[in-house]
């Protein structure tokens, strides 16, 4: 089995349609910004990229059931993942269980 998640079965009927360059880009920028997350027990998955440059990410970890996640997700990973790839145009977290 894969750990590719870029399959938009938790998405709108859709197809991904998103340049793999910029997947890329979000996966290279994600990775400055794990370490910060592991040292706080957490870290975050990419799980899609809609068509309207909407990042989907899941939480793991300590992230997953941290009070402080949602400004830990505006503040901190939406505005490295703006900076870093100026097409972004907004981070949600998606439970991947439930979007199972």
């Amino acid at each position: 089995m894969s750990d590719d998640v870029s399959s938009p079965t938790n998405t709108d009927a859709s197809e991904s349609t998103v340049d793999p360059e910029m997947r890329d880009q979000i996966e290279e920028a994600l990775d400055t910004i794990r370490p910060y997350l592991m040292a706080d027990g957490g870290s975050v998955r990419l799980l899609n990229v809609t068509s309207d440059n909407v990042v989907e990410l899941e939480l793991l970890g300590a992230c997953g059931s941290c009070p402080m996640s949602t400004m830990t997700l505006r503040a901190g990973i939406e505005q490295a993942l703006k900076r870093s790839v100026p097409d972004v145009k907004r981070v949600e977290a998606v439970n991947a269980a439930a979007a199972a």
